[in-house]
């Protein structure tokens, strides 16, 4: 703290972050593996306050704290806004950054001639996901994500519907059924070829009255299907070995009667599916080509609410992803979203949209910290990470708070009400109180509980999304293109320019594109030898 008086500190300082931007060349080559996490409702107040947050955590004062993803060197502002919102929601700018297109609130994978609703007008109108054009061209692609896995964001990457809440059929209209238009879980089986699917979202996934695995003895959470489909079996089916019969269990799978062996063989996926932590560390890395894993039957729960010995973090998932995604030669695409900093959409978006400062500021913990595990886990000389969001929140911190205030913590001086604040406030949403004719006054311990509700100005239910600017942060080949102030779908175009994807597969630098089967690529040389070796191990472990 002392050092901080002399003007020497300040100017070395600088001097080193000039010498090091003075150094900085652009990695002009294109990218193996693509990596984009996003922080639902991580507007750059809550950048800031997380990085104060996590300093404060370590023992320091926070506000010189450095998170991982702010040592990324190349840095853009997005404009959020959609065809018809001047303040988004999560599905029309999922559309925009990973379809790269902007279209119309509520509607997921579809342009703006699409209507939110309208069944009929989603046909013609499909727009691809970078994960779908990555896949074509060879690469293993994985969503990972602590809300269900059928929600706006992560749905953006695979589906196409006129509402971002067609979670599954029981939550389509009859006229929707009935013109053809299929629901988000049944379109994350059937649509593209998703090596790795890490979330919650179990409940729309199994037939109604399907008990959870979790929670046998609450019908509430059971399944939900009316079309009495099991789309994990499914799913898990069409993974299969061809040509051999199966038997034994998946480990994790929960429905009675249904039963598979999936063999470690070369050259035939092999696909597994779990719904808990311990499932997931059982899984071996190097013999499973395609996961999947449900953790909640809807969104996964909060940080600070976690059962760390029962339910895997956004990190455990984000590593076991990566570990599985990048044994592929041709590279990967992996999505990453945490939307626990409100209420909607991811648990960053969830704890904002009630309210919780704390809570989303530590899911935004989470996944800097994600973020860092990635980092260690890939060569930024041929992986573009980008971490960005998708919109903001009326979430604000002042006060003149002194350095090192608690980023929870109280305004020094009392309001003109005579009442002390938090230096946290909500522009609106519940967090709105009136007793005895006036504001409560906020008070510690209590502003300090993980629950407390920060106070709004204007009463809603849910706190609202913000409509500014969000950051674009990127390291790696091409990641000097996300520079100035950009519209948010232009993020989709670099990924796909900088991995050689539809439409720039021909671009130079790029060698000729390739279309990928569903299946891992084996030369047909060695396959009589590899088919005996496959069956004897078969017979063997019978």
């Amino acid at each position: 703290p002392g050092a901080e008086k002399t003007t020497d500190y300040w100017n070395e300082g600088a001097r080193r972050r000039l010498e090091s931007a003075l150094a900085l060349q652009p990695v002009t080559h294109r990218a193996k593996n693509i990596i984009l996490f996003m922080g639902d409702g991580m507007g750059l107040p809550t950048v800031s306050a997380a990085r104060i947050y996590q300093g404060q955590l370590a023992g320091g004062s926070g506000e010189d704290n450095v998170l991982a993803m702010e040592t990324f060197p190349h840095v853009a502002l997005a404009k959020t806004y959609s065809i018809d919102r001047q303040v988004p929601d999560s599905a029309g700018t999922g559309t925009a950054y990973l379809c790269g297109v902007k279209t119309n609130a509520k509607t997921l994978g579809l342009s703006g001639a699409a209507v939110y609703g309208k069944c009929h007008t989603a046909f013609g109108n499909e727009v691809d996901s970078i994960l779908h054009r990555a896949r074509l061209a060879g690469k293993s692609v994985g969503i990972v994500t602590t809300t269900r896995v059928q929600h706006a964001s992560p749905g953006a990457s695979y589906a196409h519907s006129v509402s971002r809440s067609w979670y599954a059929d029981a939550n389509m209209p009859k006229e929707a059924l009935r013109d053809g238009c299929k629901d988000i879980a049944y379109q994350l089986v059937h649509n593209t070829d998703i090596n790795v699917i890490l979330g919650g979202g179990r409940m729309y996934m199994t037939p109604k009255e399907t008990p959870d695995p979790e929670y046998p003895d609450d019908p509430a959470q059971s399944g939900i299907r009316k079309d009495g489909l099991d789309l994990i079996s499914e799913w898990l089916s069409s993974k299969e070995v061809p040509g051999l019969a199966q038997r034994g269990a998946v480990p994790g799978h929960h429905r009675a009667g249904t039963s598979y062996k999936h063999l470690v063989c070369p050259c035939w996926q092999s696909a597994q599916y779990v719904w808990d932590k311990k499932g997931l560390d059982a899984v071996d890395d190097d013999s499973v080509s395609h996961l999947m894993g449900l953790f909640e039957p809807k969104d996964m729960k909060y940080e600070l609410n976690r059962n760390t010995s029962t339910d895997p973090s956004i990190v455990d998932m984000t590593e076991k992803a990566i570990r599985i995604l990048r044994k592929n030669p041709n590279g990967f695409f992996l999505f990453v979203e945490v939307d626990r900093l409100a209420h909607a959409g991811g648990r960053i978006d969830h704890g904002h949209h009630s309210g919780r400062a704390k809570q989303a500021l530590m899911e935004t913990i989470m996944l800097d910290q994600a973020v860092a595990r990635a980092g260690k886990l890939t060569d930024p000389l041929d992986t573009l990470t980008v971490v960005t969001a998708d919109h903001s929140h009326v979430f604000s911190f002042g006060g003149n708070t002194l350095r090192g205030n608690s980023i929870f913590g109280l305004a020094p001086k009392k309001a003109k009400d005579k009442r002390a604040y938090t230096s946290i406030l909500y522009g609106n949403g519940p967090g709105y109180s009136v007793r005895d004719g006036g504001r409560p006054a906020a008070s510690l311990p209590a502003a300090e509980d993980k629950d407390y509700r920060q106070q709004a100005a204007v009463p809603l239910d849910s706190e609202t999304h913000g409509g500014e600017d969000v950051a674009v942060l990127a390291q790696g080949p091409m990641a000097h293109l996300f520079h100035g102030v950009q519209e948010q779908h232009y993020i989709a175009h670099v990924l796909a320019y900088a991995a050689c994807l539809e439409p720039y597969a021909a671009e130079p630098g790029c060698r000729a594109p390739r279309r990928a089967s569903h299946g891992p690529r084996c030369s047909s040389q060695p396959l009589l030898a590899l088919l005996a070796l496959c069956l004897a191990s078969y017979l063997a472990g019978g």
